[in-house]
């Protein structure tokens, strides 16, 4: 998928959301796990109450891979399931030597045939460069990450008082195009959306941290912006467990579509959509 076809399906449903498929069978509903396979229809069940509010998905590969070969079977099943319409996002954030970053892209580009996948960037570029060697298909690399522990090493100081995320947001452009690198910045760092979007002004960002994690989805709209909107604002915990009963699938749209309707006015703000 272009970034100008994720730019006209982000306008098409007034909608930059990407929804977070971290499916823990020991957080479902209990009546599901009557199911052959409870993750599988748990996702089902949340992908058809969200389809027409949100325009990705983000199954995270360790509720997966952590239930064995039937845990990948299921992840199979599930990316196939979601529409050819959305964006699909393999949250696995790996990132190794080359040979093996190689085996890593061919699992999730050829085997199961993701949109893109988040990477680390730590061992620099000859363990990203295998993952852009795939036409139409996205690196979506670690920058400044939402979770407490982003501080310990992505905020720290380097000489010239660049920030590490900042040297990995203008270096990692070297490396590829806006039409194939996007970078996860988390919605918990809304005081640097600015400065973030100066770095690296063309690409998307995908967000992490709105929802539970209470990231500010006005500010980081204000200032993440760009002419194609940029960004894909992700939720997992906050709309998949919206709910808790047989009920579960409607209460996610509920939470779903609270998200939407504030997109949507934020993209009427800025692009008059």
């Amino acid at each position: 998928m272009t970034r100008k076809e994720i730019y006209h399906r982000i306008l098409q449903k007034q909608s930059y959301l990407c929804i977070g498929l971290d499916s823990d069978i020991e957080r479902i509903p209990r009546h599901l796990l009557s199911e052959q396979d409870p993750i599988l229809a748990f996702n089902k069940a949340i992908i058809d109450a969200t389809k027409d509010l949100c325009v990705a998905y983000k199954p995270n590969i360790a509720f997966y891979e952590s239930l064995g070969a039937r845990g990948w079977q299921t992840l199979e099943k599930t990316l196939e399931y979601i529409p050819d319409t959305h964006f699909t996002i393999a949250d696995a954030k790996r990132g190794d030597i080359g040979n093996t970053s190689r085996r890593y892209a061919s699992a999730f580009f050829e085997q199961m045939d993701f949109d893109s996948i988040t990477i680390a960037p730590y061992m620099g570029e000859d363990s990203v460069s295998p993952f852009l060697s795939f036409e139409n298909k996205w690196v979506i690399l670690l920058a400044l990450t939402s979770n407490p522990g982003s501080s310990n090493f992505q905020k720290q100081h380097l000489q010239g008082h660049q920030e590490l995320y900042q040297l990995v947001l203008t270096e990692a452009q070297k490396w590829a195009s806006p039409e194939q690198l996007m970078f996860v910045v988390g919605a918990t760092h809304p005081e640097h959306f600015a400065i973030i979007r100066e770095l690296a002004p063309d690409n998307f960002y995908l967000v992490p941290g709105v929802g539970a994690q209470g990231g500010d989805l006005e500010a980081i709209s204000r200032y993440g912006f760009n002419d194609q909107v940029g960004l894909l604002v992700n939720s997992s915990r906050g709309i998949i467990y919206a709910g808790t009963g047989e009920d579960f699938a409607e209460e996610a749209r509920k939470a779903a579509s609270h998200l939407q309707l504030q997109m949507a006015k934020l993209l009427e703000e800025r692009f008059g959509q």
